[in-house]
């Protein structure tokens, strides 16, 4: 079989010369930095089209899909985002409704708008000592899909961003019952395949529909990610046309042999290469768990409903009950040690373990906490804020759809309570809203922002990039001046 990413290597090593895209022409000499111009193409003679693959690209994906042991594999260049938007859009009619965990990540929520979807929005249980969602319970989505009998799909995270796993093969089954698919994102799960000291992935537990984000666990270039049809359930011409729409028309050559090259590593060597890397990892958490003032979260420590399990990959660094928050900790980590986390959140810190860290990483990093956990104080953790990082259940008065295409006004925050906003607002990353077009602006809501932005975290989505004013649907469906039902 040919691999993709080795032809593309004797492609750029040959004499043929480019009177074709990209305009770089393969030279280097034409930028000002040294880039793999020579591997990049466009869709030429004898390196298929991923829109109509029927070549080394149809085997390259055909080549995921049996190494995951799914149906069929997309590959996806915009990343998870256009598989979830491809997704979405091909499991519900457009207009109608969808059951959707609260915590899904904005690509969600776009493709609710995008779509004119109806969502059902239910809500994880929060552990509000160390603000961490917990999972969705299968009993709750059973309740949910009887009171919703019109939902056509359900989509959840799993695993988290967090690392908090939901039980996926219970509630396939719950799903299933009610004759809809279940789709998936398991964009931080794609390493989950690879070794049983992780969960299971939701593709061998009865999902559908689930993207994986390769470049987030695997060794393999930012913005590669799949999407796997699992069962019959999924329309496969549906999502074929949508991953073309949501896609752009010049897929990067690069980023394609990216994921080639990622499984065929995988495949000759990925066993010894998760030993590994379970081991040094299982090693670190070992040692971090001995830290007398940072903690490091377990799943166990993790209080609520819906946590059927938990990715050990996910180093989360507890700062509850010291003398520095989560955003302190993330700079020193950075400052002093050159040690990038993945996130800093109000109380704690994000650190993503893959199998391309090494040994010396692992201990950088031991060697930093403990050090950082020496100086610290101990605090009274009765004493801290009793303010949390929350995913508040929110009121929503308008579609998504019905809100963004309104006629809309700004209000400064304190004068927005009680309006329905017209825009998003995140913490970036990971990216889940802390409201979204057609839900109720509430004191809470107004209160979280300044908080965050006090704290230093990355507030997004807001027109208003200082979160000073936000902008609110001005007239609703029946021309009303505005649409403000009632202060909080």
């Amino acid at each position: 079989m040919e691999r993709l990413y080795k032809k593309l290597k004797s492609y750029g090593q040959s004499d043929y010369y480019p009177f074709h895209m990209p305009g770089h022409k393969r030279n280097r000499a034409s930028s000002a930095d040294d880039f793999l111009f020579e591997r990049d193409i466009t869709e030429i003679s004898g390196f298929d089209n991923l829109h109509h693959a029927e070549g080394i690209l149809k085997e390259a994906q055909e080549y995921a899909a049996q190494i995951y042991g799914t149906k069929k594999c997309f590959f996806s260049v915009n990343g998870s985002t256009a598989a979830l938007l491809a997704a979405v859009s091909a499991s519900v009619n457009k207009g109608g409704k969808i059951l959707v965990a609260r915590n899904c990540h904005k690509a969600v929520y776009h493709a609710l708008y995008l779509r004119e979807l109806q969502p059902v929005y239910i809500y994880p249980h929060e552990d509000q000592r160390l603000g961490i969602n917990g999972g969705i319970s299968p009993e709750r989505v059973e309740r949910y899909l009887e009171e919703n009998t019109d939902v056509q799909a359900f989509l959840l995270t799993s695993p988290t961003y967090d690392g908090v796993v939901s039980d996926i093969k219970t509630i396939a089954e719950v799903v299933h019952r009610h004759k809809i698919p279940l789709i998936v994102d398991e964009a931080h799960g794609a390493h989950l395949h690879y070794s049983k000291y992780f969960p299971v992935s939701a593709a061998d537990l009865g999902a559908d529909i689930v993207i994986q984000s390769f470049h987030k666990t695997l060794p393999s270039m930012t913005q590669t990610a799949v999407l796997h049809i699992c069962s019959d359930m999924a329309d496969v011409e549906k999502i074929k046309r949508f991953m073309g729409i949501y896609q752009t028309s010049s897929p990067s050559y690069i980023l394609m042999a990216s994921m080639d090259a990622c499984m065929d590593k995988l495949r000759k060597d990925g066993q010894q290469m998760f030993r590994e890397f379970t081991f040094n990892l299982e090693k670190a958490r070992q040692r971090l768990s001995k830290c007398e003032k940072i903690k490091l979260i377990e799943g166990s420590m993790i209080e609520g409903s819906g946590i059927y399990d938990f990715d050990r990959s996910k180093l989360l660094f507890s700062t509850v009950g010291t003398s520095v928050n989560g955003r302190l900790l993330h700079q020193i980590l950075r400052d002093r040690y050159h040690i990038e986390m993945e996130m800093a959140a109000e109380k704690y810190v994000l650190g993503i373990a893959a199998v391309g860290d090494t040994e010396e990483g692992f201990e950088r990093l031991c060697t930093a906490i403990e050090e950082i956990d020496a100086e610290i104080q101990q605090t009274d953790e009765s004493e801290e804020s009793q303010y949390h990082t929350s995913h508040a259940r929110m009121t929503q008065l308008m579609t998504i759809s019905q809100a963004v295409d309104a006629q809309q006004r700004r209000y400064s925050l304190k004068e927005s309570v009680g309006k329905v906003s017209a825009e998003f607002a995140y913490l970036y990353p990971p990216g889940i809203p802390i409201i979204v077009p057609g839900e109720q602006i509430t004191g809470q809501f107004v209160r979280n922002v300044r908080r965050y932005m006090e704290q230093g975290l990355e507030v997004q989505g807001l027109s208003d990039t200082s979160a000073e004013t936000i902008c609110v649907a001005a007239r609703n469906e029946i021309g009303q001046e505005e649409y403000s039902p009632a202060k909080e």
